[in-house]
């Protein structure tokens, strides 16, 4: 092929077709263009010189140009593309260090060989387009729902033609046992794109609680436009799901304008994801009562929450203790994942008998560390006491309100309960010293000498060993695996240490060993409260 016979015109032609046929910019080509004729060059010219092609966007005229650099005398490597001062005189009339000086070169004459590595080049650019547009293309629709072709299937996973490009649904990301021939239709939501060598990635998901949120978005125009928010979406693919709802206007029912008339619109939805039952659920801002309300169709008797632990405690009359915790427990997970709580179900008559039980070891408790009979003990604990600590230092008004315990009994209570702490806490600070405790962590504010025992038993024991410990660690936390919680204890979760405590007495510890700057806590802090400010005005709180 001889670039000097070639139709110009032809060239800017071919260049134009593939770019539309590439959905790419004609640019792009015919910069791959240059690129495989400079390579021709090259070859017939020699590989060490630096030659370069420009084709005229509007007539296809290409030039041939061989550059050369001007460098210092000691630093000349490459004589094909490098001339030093001296040598670049007779080229230009005030040459420097750092000029190129251009000319122009015969354009050549393109063997068979030479020929089919320009083809390679071109196609090797044009690949190269194409996927940066897909990923363009893509990687602001995720989070979204995409219609496409099934291409076929590989070892279970599902190829999907999205249009400009291939999707691929996972197996752990079908509907049960879905199966899928070539050229039916799916519907699936865009979980992830990635830019990766191969071209980019189109992870797709029917499984994901916001495939689901977005099918509603398509039913119900009320969420679609805002008035009906979705606050949390659980599912157990293909067999069950739970989706909580709010509606912003007093006048629209949230839950019944998700059922839609004789329930056509949540009909659509189930139809999409293979049968699978939703629970429609007014969501609301009092846990306890969203939690009656996620239980459903269960009836509940009495909710116990505790905030700290992020747990909460369910009681249910006998005949409905299946039917809350569902077939292989499925309610009750659904509402763990809907509220983020951890649920503990009994009935009735169980947690009778843990109070029951709850009682006889507080009663047990006083007995033997206050020296009093079984009716006294009893007495405390009728009238709300649980441990020493309230006793010890409550105020004597809230002792002398028990029927028999005049001001003298008040204090002789207390006092019988002090030294029994003191006790205590003396013996815990000898355990923590014999196992290695330094005073650094022993005087360190916020740790009690049962706490300090703790962390000496699991060898922290000086203030350095404590600074480096994570929150979780020590408040104890929850991790996800595979969907299933899992709890982590902490070392001083047993002492009612909340994440949040646990954080600030660590950050303490740090500033106080000089690790952490307090003025960078301080505006870290107030970079937090703006964020949480702009983040409540965004969202209309």
């Amino acid at each position: 092929m001889a670039i000097t016979s070639a139709n110009q015109l032809e060239l800017l032609q071919t260049a134009e077709a593939v770019a539309r046929e590439k959905m790419i910019e004609p640019g792009l080509v015919i910069e791959a263009m240059e690129e495989s004729l400079a390579r021709a060059a090259k070859s017939r010219y020699g590989s060490e010189m630096d030659i370069r092609v420009s084709i005229d966007r509007k007539t296809g005229r290409a030039t041939f140009t061989r550059v050369r650099s001007v460098v210092e005398d000691e630093a000349l490597e490459n004589y094909q593309s490098e001339l030093t001062v001296e040598q670049a005189k007779q080229y230009m009339a005030d040459p420097k260090v750092g000029d190129t000086y251009v000319e122009e070169v015969p354009p050549v004459e393109m063997g068979r060989i030479a020929a089919q590595s320009a083809k390679q080049v071109i196609l090797q650019r044009v690949r190269e387009a194409e996927r940066d547009r897909q990923y363009e293309e893509f990687k602001d629709r995720a989070g979204t729902i995409i219609n496409g072709v099934v291409k076929r299937e590989e070892y279970g996973n599902v190829i999907v033609d999205v249009g400009a490009g291939e999707g691929i649904l996972r197996r752990n990301e079908k509907i049960g046992r879905e199966s899928y021939r070539p050229n039916d239709r799916i519907r699936c939501y865009i979980k992830d794109v990635r830019r990766e060598p191969r071209g980019p990635q189109i992870f797709l998901s029917r499984t994901a609680p916001e495939f689901m949120s977005e099918l509603f978005k398509m039913e119900v125009p009320e969420i679609y436009d805002g008035i009906i928010q979705i606050k949390a979406v659980a599912r157990d693919p293909g067999s069950r799901a739970k989706i909580a709802v709010i509606s912003n206007d007093g006048s629209i029912d949230p839950v019944g304008a998700c059922v839609g008339m004789r329930g056509s619109r949540v009909q659509a939805v189930v139809n999409e994801l293979q049968g699978e039952k939703i629970d429609i659920i007014p969501w609301n801002e009092d846990q306890p009562t969203f939690l009656v309300n996620a239980l459903q169709p269960a009836e509940v008797s009495k909710v116990v929450l505790d905030e700290e632990a992020g747990k909460i405690e369910v009681v249910v009359p006998e005949e409905q203790l299946s039917l809350a915790i569902g077939r292989r427990g499925q309610n009750v997970r659904l509402a763990s994942q809907l509220t983020a709580l951890d649920i503990d179900i009994m009935t009735e008559e169980e947690e009778s008998a843990r109070r029951q039980k709850e009682f006889e070891a507080r009663t047990g408790l006083f007995m033997e560390t206050l020296d009093l009979d079984e009716f006294f003990a009893q007495l405390l604990v009728s009238e709300g006491f649980t441990n020493l600590e309230e006793v010890a230092y409550v105020e004597l008004d809230e002792l002398t309100v028990i029927d028999g315990v005049d001001e003298g009994t008040a204090e002789e209570l207390q006092a019988r309960a002090r030294d029994y702490l003191e006790a205590k806490a003396k013996a815990a600070i000898d355990a923590a010293r014999a196992l290695g405790a330094e005073d650094s962590l022993i005087q360190f504010e916020g740790l009690t000498p049962q706490m300090v025992e703790a962390l000496a038993k699991d060898d922290i024991k000086t203030l350095e060993d404590f600074a480096t410990c994570a929150d979780w660690e020590l408040a104890g936390g929850w991790t996800s695996n595979n969907g299933e919680r899992i709890k982590d204890d902490g070392i001083l979760e047993p002492f009612g240490m909340s994440l949040e405590d646990a954080q600030t007495m660590v950050m303490t510890a740090r500033v106080m060993l000089g690790w952490v700057d307090p003025d960078d806590l301080v505006s870290d802090q107030d970079d937090a409260e703006d964020i949480a400010e702009d983040g409540e005005e965004e969202t209309g709180v």
